[in-house]
Parts: structure tokens; sequence; C-alpha cells
């Protein structure tokens, strides 16, 4: 199981994460998020291993915009997670990873997604809330059930120390990856190193 962390905005702290050896690191491009990432220095990112995937994050961002950060801060994947369309996804999709993310409960049709298949290289689920994600809430994870495509799918939202263990009894054949945020900081966009050590153990095991 791949594990992407996300919301980070510290140098330092960006230095301990990727020490861990995350499998993606997600930086968050939009300004109302308290984990903006606005001065970040690019070298931040630049200094950090190869193999590890840097993530932007953007909500219903420009594409000129969009382009330009990819370009700065050399982002080897983008995570849209506004009211992108799919032929928005596709725009980029010969240049990094796409991820598209929604915002899921009881109501969502899963059908919608059909139209993104070739768009996106992964989906992205998390709770859904109007603050586009970071609430430290968990959905009812029975409601991927309902989710029949190929594409594989990261899990966001009010993933924890607590039921982490719970999260990796999820057998859906298109898990693909964790997504930790706000239940893993200090402050926002300031990753607690101690609770992160322990769940990379208890995703991967001796791995």
């Amino acid at each position: 199981m791949r594990i992407k962390v996300c919301g980070l905005k510290y140098k330092d702290n960006i230095e301990a994460v990727a020490g861990l050896k995350p499998d993606y690191m997600g930086f968050i491009c939009y300004e109302k998020s308290p984990r903006f990432i606005e001065g970040l220095d690019p070298e931040a990112l630049f200094q950090q291993p190869e193999d590890i995937v840097k993530t932007g994050v953007f909500v219903n961002e420009d594409a000129d915009v969009i382009s330009k950060l990819i370009y700065k801060y050399k982002f080897d994947a983008i995570q849209l997670h506004g009211d992108e369309s799919p032929e928005f996804c596709a725009l980029f999709k010969h240049e990094v990873e796409v991820i598209k993310a929604f915002g899921v409960d009881e109501s969502f049709d899963f059908e919608q997604l059909e139209a993104y298949k070739n768009s996106v290289d992964y989906f992205l689920f998390d709770t859904k809330t109007p603050s586009h994600g970071g609430s430290g809430i968990a959905f009812d994870w029975t409601i991927l059930n309902k989710y029949k495509l190929d594409v594989p799918f990261f899990l966001s939202g009010g993933l924890s120390t607590e039921n982490i263990g719970e999260v990796t009894d999820i057998k859906h054949p298109a898990f693909y990856g964790v997504d930790l945020n706000s239940k893993f900081e200090l402050s926002p966009g300031l990753k607690d190193i101690d609770k992160l050590k322990k769940t990379f153990f208890n995703v991967r095991g001796e791995r």
C-alpha cells in the first residue's frame, strides 16, 4: 500500500518526513488552506529523494497557474480537489500523474467517475466537506464497495493512528494508498514524525 503525506509546508519538517520514505508528499497550492505553501522555497522539494512523488494540490485553479507551479516546484503529480472536469484533468496527463479527488458521502454517485477514467491516473476519496479536505473526519468506508472501476484510488479523510489498522483491512481491489494529513500534525502543516513513524510501520510492517 502506498503512503502519501499531504499538507507539508515547512522545510525542516519536509526533510524529516522525506526521511521516512513516503511514496508521495503533497503540497497544498490553495490559499484558503491553513497548509498553503505560500513562500516555500522550491529547493525544499528539489533536495528530497527523486523516488518520492512530489504532488501539488489545487482547487479550481487556472490551468496556466498549475502549469507554472508544476515548473516552479518540479511537481511529479497534481491532485485536483475542486470541480475540475475530465477535459481539464486530461490537460496535464502527458506531463504529470493526475489524481482527482472527490468528497464522498452516502449519496455520492460513483457513476460520474466513468467520465474521468481515461483522464486521470488515480482517484482520491475524501470526506465531503465545504473546505475541500483537511477536515480530520472519516467517512463510512463501506461506501467504497460501490466503486467498480479499475482506476486505483487513495483513501483520505480522518485517517489516524487509531483507525489505520481498520484501513489496512479494506480489501477493495483498486485500493492503492492512504493519504495522511490533519491527524498527524502538531499544527497545520507541521507533521508529527513520531505518529507518522508508527503509522508507516503499521501500514508497511517490516518493509
